[in-house]
């Protein structure tokens, strides 16, 4: 275990955990007024064990973090809602908490009941990490309408400022409650919804919901389907909506991710949602150094109008095409990965650019200081860091593709 006077870490452990007395030698000799972050995932957390831990918990009046994610393994569903609600229970009014992770907790419809007290109670949490927990459609919109009546109604400023909801099977259902939620709270920076199953009524809620959020820098909506290629203009509604986002809502966007989302049909059409980085009234993309766009059945048409944004765009640093049609031999991408390099940035056109990239990468970590390698073996807060986005879970979300 590594401990200090105000962490508790036993991360990654592999143990399993049944009862106080498992529970002991990890919280002995650490004094929960004092403990400002609990990190526990990687572990299997039976009932008893979550309760003393949920003891423990109630005076740590300072406890800023608390790292639930996959606490589960080899529980049956039958456990894991009297143990979660044993461990949030204590949190639940804690006004010093700024961030939950429950990623990884294989929680279902049926837990839901047992989080949204939770959600509905605690006013204080800046991020909200829910990602890869089986939420479905139905339990996600209940979680959903929890953060939602966790908004302030007295015209106060919400605290919640990053959202993670990944790998939940969302769908429009659950998307469309999510973006109630969104424009309540308006303070969101970063949101990361990748593979939901939403489709285009969904897509089109969130994009009319996070326009309510002018500070947002992060955006992952990746492997969702933003149009039907069966419908006419009523299947771009959601393209339309996210362009009229982009061109109006996010001064502060540096990341923006909508790889495998269906933005084109592939026969020549130009996505509103691209002719948007081009429209004179556009203004609020200039800090924009990531956009992700693989897999979305653009064509030369769309590169001309992205051949054309990039330099308007100046300060993108990395351009994500991989997967469109005709990407290795295209002169407007060759123009576009020319004018990246000048300005220190890359196209990414096919998976030998990335793996040039990755190797890059390799290269400079291997300059890393002793000094900065030892920094980062200490536990730190997860609280949202630019790194935390774009080196590890949208990479990781990026590889990964549901069929």
């Amino acid at each position: 275990m590594a401990a200090s006077k105000s962490i508790l870490d036993i991360r990654g452990k592999q143990l399993k955990l049944e009862s106080a007395a498992d529970v002991s030698p990890f919280i002995t000799g650490v004094d929960p007024t004092k403990l400002t972050a609990i990190y526990l995932g990687g572990n299997s957390i039976g009932v008893e064990a979550a309760k003393e831990f949920g003891r423990f918990l109630e005076t740590a009046d300072v406890l800023q973090l608390a790292d639930l994610g996959d606490i589960f393994t080899g529980r049956t569903i039958e456990e894991i809602p009297a143990a979660i609600q044993a461990l949030l229970d204590p949190l639940s009014h804690k006004t010093s908490l700024r961030e939950i992770n429950l990623n990884d907790n294989a929680f279902g419809e049926r837990v839901v009941p047992f989080l949204t007290p939770f959600l509905e109670t605690n006013h204080s949490i800046r991020v909200l990490r829910l990602n890869n927990n089986g939420l479905g459609p139905a339990g996600g919109k209940k979680i959903a309408e929890a953060v939602c009546k966790s908004a302030p109604t007295d015209g106060s400023r919400s605290n919640l400022e990053v959202v993670i909801c990944g790998r939940n099977r969302l769908e429009d259902p659950g998307a469309t409650a999510w973006a109630k939620a969104f424009e309540a709270h308006k303070t969101l920076t970063e949101v990361q919804m990748p593979q939901n199953g939403i489709r285009m009524d969904g897509a089109e809620a969130l994009g009319r919901g996070l326009v309510a959020c002018s500070e947002l820098q992060i955006v992952n909506f990746q492997d969702n389907a933003f149009i039907d290629v069966e419908m006419d203009e009523v299947g771009r509604k959601a393209v339309r909506a996210w362009g009229e986002a982009l061109k109006t809502s996010w001064p502060k966007l540096r990341f923006l991710d909508l790889s495998d989302c269906m933005l084109s049909n592939g026969e020549g059409e130009v996505p509103p949602l691209l002719e948007a980085f081009n429209d004179p009234n556009t203004k609020n993309l200039q800090n924009l150094q990531e956009l992700r766009l693989q897999n979305n059945n653009l064509d030369a048409k769309s590169y001309e109008v992205l051949a054309q944004a990039v330099t308007k765009l100046t300060n993108l640093k990395r351009l994500d095409l991989q997967d469109n049609d005709d990407v290795e031999d295209n002169e407007h991408l060759d123009d576009i990965a020319e004018h990246l390099k000048a300005h220190g940035g890359k196209l990414i056109r096919t998976e030998e650019d990335e793996e040039e990239e990755e190797e890059e990468e390799e290269e400079e970590s291997v300059e890393e200081s002793p000094e900065e390698a030892e920094e980062a073996e200490e536990p730190v807060l997860l609280v949202t860091e630019e790194k935390s986005t774009f080196e590890t879970l949208t990479n990781l979300m990026s590889k990964v593709h549901v069929s």
